[in-house]
């Protein structure tokens, strides 16, 4: 059990190390590439930085669930989730608290899926969070330029 846990935090840590690293590189980006002086977003970008923000953010999160379909296939014995689509598709389904039910861990191994869906609604809720802090710098520039219009 105590090597379960350990487990389960060495990857939640990992995954928050990824996520933290790839959400303040993306920011840095965003800061330094499409940003004014007064680090608002032009609304002529905002399609473009959003799409591309959501799909940076969606690649994080698999980056997230191929970490933790790695530790099942390393840690789980060869009989729980034999190949690496079963290990992802089990990863994904539970990172995500989908929760099909169809692949389900043996007794001993159950609470490391539930440490993945604690990750999960932890790394999806940052994102939630990041996504729309972007979309208010951009929703904040919009309200700035309609003032000076109608001046």
């Amino acid at each position: 059990m105590l090597i379960l846990v350990l487990t389960a935090f060495v990857l939640i840590a990992m995954t928050i190390i990824v996520h933290g690293v790839g959400t303040t590189f993306w920011l840095r980006y965003l800061m330094q590439k499409h940003t004014f002086d007064n680090g608002q977003l032009p609304p002529v970008k905002t399609l473009r930085v959003l799409i591309s923000t959501a799909l940076v953010l969606i690649s994080l999160h698999l980056i997230e669930i191929f970490l933790w379909a790695l530790a099942y296939l390393f840690v789980l014995p060869s009989n729980e989730l034999p190949t690496m689509e079963s290990a992802l598709y089990f990863s994904a389904v539970t990172f995500t608290t989908l929760g099909y039910g169809d692949i389900t861990l043996d007794s001993e191994w159950r609470l490391l899926s539930g440490f993945e869906a604690i990750d999960g609604i932890l790394l999806i809720g940052w994102t939630t969070a990041f996504l729309f802090a972007v979309l208010q710098r951009v929703w904040h520039f919009s309200g700035d330029n309609e003032k000076q219009r109608n001046r």
